[in-house]
């Protein structure tokens, strides 16, 4: 293949995928040292270890969701990074929140900062919405999963926060309060929280 096909072949995959790694474009006989020498003639942009894509693409603000999903596709954007994704609250985290299985590898991340969140099989696999972000699907927890998420784990996000994200999204109509109840008994938190939710009505 010559090296001007290969090129348009490697930039065709990074506009198609928004962000690639060398496994990505294998098949072209393409190596991570050729994608560093994409990005060092500026035809591509290293956005994180390994990580690649087009200079023009549309960068959004939830650019550090998009390096972790391309890390760690198996992982669920959680609690503090979802609350933002959904412009719920006034949290802005130092770090993208991830929940993993209790045993599931945890991704190694040079470029942004993670905060690890340990579910049950149940708890992960309830409530996963999938997000297209610069192109990149990007696996996070609704909002209505994300509130019972805060409660649950209130000692690692405080109280406070999780009641915030329940009177804001109450609030704004964003979640209604019997969408919050089959999340809520997965969490095992409907008792405690339920308090807080007639409060607000």
């Amino acid at each position: 293949m010559g090296e001007t096909l290969k090129r348009d072949r490697v930039e065709l995959a990074a506009r198609a995928k928004g962000v690639i790694r060398a496994a990505d474009v294998a098949g072209l006989g393409v190596s991570d040292t050729y994608l560093g020498y994409l990005a060092r003639t500026g035809r591509l942009e290293r956005i994180g270890r390994g990580l690649y894509a087009l200079p023009d693409r549309n960068c959004s603000a939830h650019a550090s969701l998009v390096e972790v999903a391309a890390y760690a596709p198996c992982a669920v954007i959680c609690l503090l990074s979802a609350l933002r994704y959904h412009g719920v609250g006034t949290q802005s985290p130092h770090a993208v929140w991830i929940a993993l299985p209790r045993k599931g590898w945890v991704p190694h991340v040079t470029s942004v900062p993670l905060e690890v969140v340990r579910m049950s099989k149940a708890s992960l696999n309830a409530g996963v919405e999938t997000h297209l972000i610069e192109g990149v699907p990007v696996r996070i927890f609704s909002l209505a999963k994300t509130i019972c998420d805060c409660f649950k784990h209130r000692r690692s996000v405080g109280i406070d926060v999780a009641v915030e994200a329940l009177k804001d999204a109450v609030g704004t109509r964003k979640v209604q309060p019997a969408d919050l109840h089959p999340f809520a008994v997965i969490d095992r938190v409907w008792a405690f929280m339920n308090p807080y939710l007639e409060a607000i009505q």
